[in-house]
């Protein structure tokens, strides 16, 4: 399939000049960019040409963090004012209940949430695996390439419950050699190191408070052995602080370094309470960063100091994280709160609105290692473009800088969405998928375990 983009407004690239080009063209051969350039593109061999007129286009969004079967608990009445350790405490006895289905259909509908905001890749945080449900990360790989998403899965684990110190239930948690011959299994089954690959697996332990000090040492020696990323919250609460020291005695970052966690391979979610001395250590490791604004403020966990970190070689990029935390699975409000919080904390000029898109696109590919294959428009890089119309109710009267008005003007949602060169919303509207189904399976499943 040969498709020419023609006459856009603007195409911000995102590329290592931050090119912003008007009057523009993208050519794509099957799923790859292979030619673009201003006003008129030349004669162009194409099977589809659409117009890019009134239109501004970016790469596609990258979120760094979710946990996709949390969509099922949205606002759950009991804890809309609970902090991080209570809030799990309660839901841990819902999520316990949740089987293949809900899982098929939790992923699918918070992939669409997502993609519908510009996401095109997306990783998720699955590390609840209740017992009697062992195909939980093939429900979820499966419920993804339906969406046609590129999915960077991770197989995430738990293995101290509350008996061992930790806080979810025994029927949650998983023996060590369980998940480390799971883990082997779905990197084996799923894991694609090809260029362009849809679907990626990375290793996910939940948390210092949930795995014993041995697992984290392990699956560092099981991702470097099969070469994938590794991935876990850290720093997120004061809590969490207290716990690290009182059951390892050392703060959360002096741990991940303890346990060998400090490496190019990870990437870390949250990172709110670091001092001077952790960023230097995350940043002499060259470790990811998921910054979750959102959800860190539903929870009231804290700012997480962004602005003293995007100097450093800590690799950044945003995330929704879990819908019980955010109750939204809306990455452009991510975008934008990411830039607003920053200014709350450290004032108007802490960060601009092409640096806050820059972390939800090159930012993103950079913290999954994949930004020599997406994260900007530019030759030889995937198609996975996103557009929006600039003649919508929320832009009116904020034409002077057409990309800073995504992020100030509250964009609302794409127009185009485009993922390895396949179109997967158009004028706004799912080209493949039954939104209507989906939302009412969600909501079936979400009565009944909530009820």
């Amino acid at each position: 399939m040969k498709t020419l983009i023609k006459n856009a407004d603007i195409i911000a690239t995102f590329d290592d000049h931050m090119r912003e080009i008007k009057g523009g063209w993208i050519y794509i051969e099957n799923n790859v960019i292979k030619d673009m350039g201003t006003d008129f593109p030349p004669e162009l061999e194409k099977d589809r040409e659409i117009s890019g007129k009134g239109m501004v286009f970016l790469p596609g969004f990258v979120n760094t963090h979710h946990h996709f079967y949390q969509s099922l608990f949205r606002a759950v009445p009991e804890v809309q004012s609970a902090k991080l350790f209570d809030w799990l405490v309660f839901l841990y006895e819902r999520w316990k209940n949740i089987d293949e289905e809900a899982v098929r259909i939790s992923t699918s509908v918070a992939i669409m949430e997502m993609m519908k905001s510009g996401v095109t890749t997306t990783t998720d945080h699955m590390y609840l695996f209740p017992r009697g449900h062992e195909g939980l990360m093939d429900a979820q790989i499966e419920a993804a390439k339906n969406t046609g998403v590129r999915f960077h899965a991770t197989r995430g684990s738990m293995c101290l419950s509350k008996k061992d110190g930790g806080l979810p239930p025994d029927s949650v948690v998983q023996e060590e050699e369980v998940i480390l011959k799971d883990c082997e299994r779905v990197i084996k089954k799923y894991h694609d190191p090809r260029p362009f690959a849809m679907t990626r697996v990375a290793l996910a332990p939940c948390s210092p408070f949930s795995v014993t000090e041995q697992l984290m040492k392990d699956t560092v020696e099981m991702a470097e052995k099969y070469d994938v990323l590794l991935h876990t919250h850290l720093a997120e609460t004061m809590d969490e602080d207290e716990f690290c020291l009182s059951m390892f005695n050392l703060r959360p970052v002096d741990y991940m370094e303890k346990v060998g966690w400090l490496n190019p391979r990870v990437w870390f979610a949250h990172m709110v309470y670091l001092s001077d001395d952790d960023i230097k250590r995350l940043s002499d490791a060259r470790a990811g960063m998921a910054h979750c604004p959102t959800s860190n403020m539903r929870l009231g966990s804290g700012i997480a100091p962004v602005t003293n970190m995007k100097g450093t070689a800590i690799r950044i990029g945003l995330g929704v994280d879990g819908s019980a935390s955010n109750d939204s699975g809306n990455f452009l409000l991510e975008v934008r709160n990411a830039l607003l919080l920053q200014r709350v904390k450290y004032g108007s000029d802490a960060i601009t609105p092409r640096e806050v898109l820059r972390m939800g696109t090159m930012g993103g590919a950079e913290v999954l290692r994949m930004d020599k294959e997406i994260g900007s428009i530019e030759k030889g890089k995937a198609a996975d473009i996103i557009g929006f119309k600039m003649d919508r109710l929320e832009f009116a009267g904020g034409l002077l800088d057409p990309v800073g008005s995504l992020v100030l003007c509250d964009a609302k949602a794409v127009d185009f969405s485009m993922i390895n060169g396949e179109i997967v919303i158009e004028e706004g509207r799912f080209t493949r998928l039954d939104e209507k189904y989906y939302i009412n399976e969600q909501n079936k499943i979400s009565k009944k375990l909530n009820s």
